[in-house]
């Protein structure tokens, strides 16, 4: 059958064709899910349904693993083999016959399952391609394979999925930041600080009862409390390894978000075994993105050394580290660095993701000596961290 992670997709977003009953375009999807072995069950499919079959063979049919176990017999050959169809045919062949959402399923798993590196270095399919965070990804990924024409038109996607996830997270991060609503009225009139019970107590007086109606003459608001801040420092250090490149990736979107609100100073550093200091490009994160280097050895002691030095107020500054923990230099000397930090009275979080799922994979014998250290080791959306920083600037 075809590989599982594709069926999900499959079974809901596959259309069969119009014409077909509801009992036979349910066996349609069904052969287009396990391929061609199914058509001695479910019959021969129609044109429109046979186009699509062989476009997810395309795709599917390179899957080694399904050839050697005899699941298939498309008569394709698994592996890299030449094929009549090119990367840019078949996405305009799945653009043409599957939904956005199955579109989307392929093309990532395209570029993440079977790294048909085509797909983002390839200027013909580059002008065709739909951006998403798979296809970002993939870019951050085989950047340095590209030429500057290619490269251009990379930086399409990486603009386009980066202000897509600036305009869903920077609310959600800046939020924590707004204070909180307190018992005392205010006399500006903001929705989000509608008074429901207030307003009601201090208009009871124009309730018509014959009517049902209670008229608003005097709507009230809550105010809210500012909180005095003093000045903060949040220290990203992030691990820019392959396996890192979601929290890349959000990392350099929350620094953006975060960057020049009151109270707090923002740094970002990225690194492997190299350091790279990245806060003059946090106002521009698609800039800073296409600066990352993703790969490499990781030396998180010397992150954690330079992070160090970056503090200008102990007790006023936070250090994330944002790492999978696999330390490729000295783990003593991580372990000292991390609790020098705590000792002098540094915050510290170890944060195995820093993205929207918060899945951390990370080394554990690592995080629990740091975690012993005194950091605080889990992992984080962000805007958890950002609720976490304005806790700690609030007090």
């Amino acid at each position: 059958m075809r590989p599982t992670k594709a069926a999900p997709a499959a079974t809901d977003a596959f259309p069969a064709t119009g014409a077909l009953p509801a009992a036979d375009a349910g066996l349609e999807r069904w052969r287009l899910i396990l391929g061609a072995p199914a058509e001695r069950h479910t019959g021969p499919l129609e044109a429109a349904a046979a186009a699509r079959d062989a476009a997810l063979d395309w795709l599917y049919g390179r899957d080694t693993e399904q050839t050697r176990r005899g699941v298939r017999g498309t008569g394709r050959e698994g592996g890299d083999g030449a094929s009549a169809v090119t990367p840019v045919d078949w996405l305009d062949d799945i653009h043409r016959l599957f939904p956005r959402e199955t579109v989307e399923r392929l093309e990532r798993d395209a570029v993440e399952r079977y790294e048909i590196h085509e797909i983002v270095t390839d200027p013909a399919v580059l002008e065709r391609v739909e951006p998403d965070q798979a296809l970002l990804k993939a870019v951050l990924r085989t950047k340095h394979l590209m030429n500057p024409e290619v490269l251009r038109l990379a930086r399409r996607i990486v603009e386009t999925v980066v202000r897509r996830l600036m305009e869903r997270l920077t609310p959600e991060v800046r939020r924590s930041f707004t204070g909180t609503r307190s018992r005392r009225p205010s006399r500006l009139a903001l929705a989000r600080d509608f008074d429901f019970h207030g307003t009601v107590r201090a208009n009871l007086a124009h309730y018509r009862p014959e009517e049902r109606r209670l008229l608003i003459q005097r709507p009230r608001f809550h105010s809210r409390t500012r909180r005095h801040l003093e000045q903060w420092q949040l220290i990203l250090l992030v691990d820019q390894s392959g396996s890192m490149v979601d929290s890349v990736i959000h990392s350099a979107v929350t620094a953006a978000s975060l960057w020049g609100l009151p109270g707090l100073k923002t740094h970002l550093v990225a690194f492997d075994t190299s350091v790279v200091d990245l806060t003059s490009d946090v106002t521009d994160p698609v800039e800073l993105l296409m600066r990352v280097q993703l790969g490499g050895g990781t030396d998180i002691a010397r992150a954690v050394a330079y992070g160090t030095g970056l503090v200008d107020n102990p007790r006023r500054a936070i250090v994330a580290l944002v790492t999978d923990f696999y330390e490729g230099g000295d783990a003593y000397r991580l372990v000292r660095g991390v609790r020098a930090l705590v000792e002098q009275g540094t915050t510290v979080l170890g944060l195995a993701a820093l993205d929207e799922e918060a899945r951390p994979a990370y080394d554990r014998q690592v995080a629990q000596r740091l975690a012993d250290a005194g950091a605080h080791v889990g992992a984080m959306t962000p805007g958890q961290l950002a609720e976490f920083v304005a806790e700690r600037l609030g007090r």
